[in-house]
């Protein structure tokens, strides 16, 4: 999963700018940057600054998860065991806890 933000559509009318926008955060301009165009993912620092910047709204308003593109969940590790080349797949499916 991914932490994704709506911060970039709450901060039309509150910060003129990104720039605007980091200060308040207390972050750099490129951090907020990155983050914004997929560059960066969203961090501790980064949802502290949000808070910060927007206390008026709740976490789940700032933030939001999506699940990863099937590529990036799965992952393959070659193991080298007495010459012998195993392929092990990796997945990182999400845990269902019987809720």
């Amino acid at each position: 999963m991914k932490v994704k933000t709506r911060i970039f559509e709450l901060r039309n009318g509150k910060y003129k700018n990104l720039a605007e926008l980091a200060l308040a955060m207390g972050i750099s301009t490129s951090q907020v940057y990155r983050v914004r165009e997929g560059k960066r993912h969203v961090n501790e620092k980064f949802i502290i600054g949000a808070i910060r910047a927007f206390p008026q709204c709740r976490l789940d308003e700032l933030f939001y998860l999506v699940p990863e593109p099937a590529d990036e969940q799965t992952k393959k590790k070659t193991v080298d065991k007495a010459g012998t080349r195993v392929s092990v797949k990796l997945t990182s499916a999400p845990y269902e806890c019987g809720l």
